[in-house]
């Protein structure tokens, strides 16, 4: 694709990396086609083209508008573009470049930049854990589209005290503890199972993705290096790997090296932090030999597990069939939708609160392919995934890694 950047954008070193990422589009379309806004839509710039033609006019001089806004908003950045993407576009970089110039040039309602606000303070912020505890003591009460966001009260169980010779950090997570705390202490017993010993730095929050992308991203960055600093004399002290649960961390975290590329004082750093964070579900080639004789059951066959695999995961981080695998050869009945298990389920981070029309719209179609197998319970690696499509099924949805501690350490 041809560019004639402004001179106000070819000044700036985000303009420069956009039209590096813009040159690599060759206006194929066949990003259209794996869409999910295009698939509810059928608007053009409701998909990854019609949205890179809109950022390519504002950055080469066009005034953009609310209408452009809205449909750069609209974007659940889900990623699967890059993945259908034949020449390598790195779209989830370019939105956020494109996201961040459009909001400098086009003013919020008053409303709209409240509850963007309240969503990048109020997610990250101490003050989450007692609200979400009080807004579960209420559960009952609460009307449909709050209490979708509440989920029921849950135990974490037991976090093991073993010491051993290998140790991994783990970030817990802004809003992962207060709503589901098990998944952490699942994830630290699983580990300790096979011998790794589980580490938290206290001072650890927020991995930045909320604030950066509901573009505050100085204070997503700030978030960044905070981590870093937290994890860094652990690093030096022979923390093996940074092990995520949480997808959507993941592919933050992953992606501190690119976003700190710049910084005078992290860029280093931030690099190796990145270089050092695997997913949960990339340990389990080497977990499944060791944790098989330590199953207190065989699996039962006739239990159908529903994966549900997260777009931060297979287009974000690019790893695919990992869980689906790893779970079979350890005797787990899992199976992945048959139709659009590449769409996103509408959760993308503070999508579903921003834009519940369209989200809702895609929980359902993805309850509904998952729903044609009948699962006995519906698994994800994401905590936003898990939400979101529970709010609209009875029928249980958890993190894979809860299944798998469910048959390690039975109650």
């Amino acid at each position: 694709m041809q560019t004639n950047l402004s001179p106000e954008y070819r000044a700036r070193a985000d303009g420069r990396e956009a039209e590096a990422i813009l040159r690599k589009c060759v206006h194929c379309g066949f990003c259209t086609a794996t869409c999910p806004t295009y698939q509810l839509l059928g608007d053009e710039l409701d998909g990854p083209r019609g949205r890179i033609y809109l950022m390519k006019q504002v950055l080469e001089g066009a005034a953009p508008t609310r209408k452009t806004q809205l449909h750069l908003d609209r974007c659940l950045t889900c990623r699967n573009c890059e993945s259908t993407c034949p020449s390598g576009v790195d779209y989830g970089h370019l939105i956020d470049i494109g996201r961040k110039i459009v909001d400098e040039k086009v003013p919020r309602p008053a409303g709209e930049k409240a509850v963007r606000w309240l969503l990048k303070e109020g997610l990250p912020s101490p003050l989450f854990g007692p609200a979400m505890k009080m807004g579960q003591m209420v559960r009952g009460l609460l009307p449909a589209s709050l209490k979708n966001k509440v989920p029921a009260r849950q135990d974490a169980g037991r976090w093991p005290t073993q010491a051993h010779a290998r140790k991994v950090l783990m970030l817990t997570g802004c809003v992962q503890p207060a709503m589901m705390p098990n998944i952490n202490s699942a994830t630290a017993r699983v580990l300790n199972a096979a011998g790794i010993q589980t580490v938290i730095a206290p001072e650890a929050g927020c991995c930045g993705a909320v604030k950066f992308h509901l573009n505050d991203q100085e204070g997503g960055k700030a978030q960044m290096r905070a981590n870093i600093d937290a994890w860094w004399p652990l690093l030096e002290q022979g923390v093996e790997a940074i092990v995520m649960n949480a997808s959507g961390c993941g592919v933050t975290v992953k992606d501190y090296g690119h976003i700190l590329a710049d910084d005078p004082t992290h860029a280093y750093k931030a690099a190796r932090v990145s270089l050092l964070t695997k997913d949960l579900s990339e340990c389990l080639p080497e977990l499944v030999p060791v944790l098989k004789p330590k199953l207190a059951s065989v699996p039962d066959a006739k239990k159908v597990i529903g994966y549900h695999p997260p777009c931060t995961l297979q287009h974000g981080q690019q790893l695919k069939g990992g869980v689906e695998t790893h779970l079979a050869a350890l005797g787990f009945n899992v199976q992945v939708a048959k139709t659009e298990a590449h769409l996103c389920c509408g959760s993308a981070g503070t999508y579903s609160v921003l834009n519940p029309t369209l989200s809702y719209q895609l929980r359902d179609r993805k309850l509904g392919h998952l729903g044609e197998f009948q699962p006995d319970v519906i698994t994800s690696a994401n905590i936003g995934c898990i939400t979101h499509l529970q709010s609209g099924t009875s029928t249980p949805v958890r993190h894979w890694v809860e299944v798998l501690d469910d048959l390690l350490h039975p109650i």
